[in-house]
């Protein structure tokens, strides 16, 4: 909540997708980002927890007001409850 407080945008999109199929993404991803050492918080956890999830799940997203992280959430279908949630520190120019 303190980062939608201070600004940070946000969004839930419309619609559900398989978490299995968000499990193998986000598991490419967080070999992506351990090949090229990017900073991520709870990506390792949200690929697990997907992965034991059986039920769709709906994306949202939330970026740091300052631009310096994009966090993306993994809810139930209905919105009602986190499954999962990471971030990954956006590179700056």
């Amino acid at each position: 909540m303190t980062l939608l407080r201070s600004g940070a945008s946000h969004v839930v999109w419309d619609g559900a997708t398989s978490a299995e199929s968000v499990a193998r993404i986000y598991g490419r991803r967080l070999r992506h980002t351990l090949r090229n050492s990017m900073e991520t918080t709870g990506l390792e956890r949200a690929v697990r927890l997907l992965a034991r999830h059986d039920q769709p799940v709906r994306l949202g997203q939330i970026k740091a007001a300052d631009g310096s992280w994009v966090f993306m959430l993994f809810l139930t279908e209905d919105s009602s409850t986190l499954v999962a949630c990471t971030g990954v520190r956006q590179e700056r120019d």
